[in-house]
């Protein structure tokens, strides 16, 4: 159930039922190295939250694609909002939902610089309800990532994000990507969680080809109909948990 693709009068039906719960789906536009779609993290999001939205009847915002992505802008295609631009978006569109009568707000996360500012602007509302995961927080994703990728899952460009844009949009083949990239250590990668990475000259220079330690040709695409359907059932799971208060 996607709200774009509802007239207003299905929308107003749905908020007298049961549930007033609504999935915004929140993503990226910035470059996933050589053989990942610059939308990767938005269509990763957007797949699971509308097959979610489907088999749980949920409604499903549309993805907010734009989001801050400064390091990554020394990359051609990358679209990065400031911190500031993407907090006031978020404030004006929470305040709009939730004045129409949606009670609880899950915000289904593909982006690690998103969750601070998510954060920030969720205590704005104390009234309301919410809740933020990003889509690999689920423990039957981890499992599968787990056992396809192992350590070269790495942090951005991860063959798990790959292989579901290859399993719901276009596969594009390896070329240089089928080259390991240097593994990460664990201290990196506890320093840079969340995305905190540096300035973009020097990203660039550190990752050339835009992958952190993540191995995208590892990625298949029956791997991503795998992942795909294992987050969008937990992620149903976790709606009705959530409005239900199970």
């Amino acid at each position: 159930m996607r709200l774009d693709q509802s007239t207003w009068l299905e929308v107003e039906q749905y908020l007298t039922n049961e549930s007033t719960c609504i999935i915004i789906p929140t993503g990226s536009t910035e470059q996933h190295g050589p053989m990942g779609l610059i939308g990767t993290d938005a269509l990763c999001a957007e797949s699971i939250a509308t097959l979610a939205g489907e088999i749980g009847s949920i409604l499903v915002a549309p993805t907010l694609a734009y989001t801050p992505a400064p390091f990554n802008t020394h990359f051609p295609g990358t679209i990065s909002l400031s911190v500031e631009c993407f907090e006031k978006m978020l404030d004006e569109i929470i305040q709009q939902l939730t004045a129409q009568g949606f009670e609880y707000l899950y915000f289904l996360n593909g982006h690690g610089a998103n969750l601070d500012p998510l954060k920030r602007c969720i205590k704005r509302f104390p009234s309301a309800q919410f809740r933020l995961k990003s889509w690999w927080d689920f423990e039957e994703v981890n499992s599968l990532r787990q056992q396809f990728y192992g350590e070269w899952e790495g942090m951005h460009a991860t063959p798990s994000e790959v292989a579901i844009t290859q399993a719901t949009h276009r596969i594009i083949e390896a070329g240089s990507a089928i080259k390991p990239p240097e593994k990460l250590t664990a201290q990196y990668i506890r320093n840079h969680s969340g995305d905190k990475h540096g300035p973009p000259d020097k990203h660039r220079a550190q990752f050339p080809d835009g992958r952190v330690g993540s191995h995208s040709a590892l990625a298949k695409p029956e791997h991503g109909q795998l992942i795909l359907r294992a987050a969008s059932l937990a992620l149903v799971k976790d709606c009705e948990s959530f409005f239900r208060n199970v």
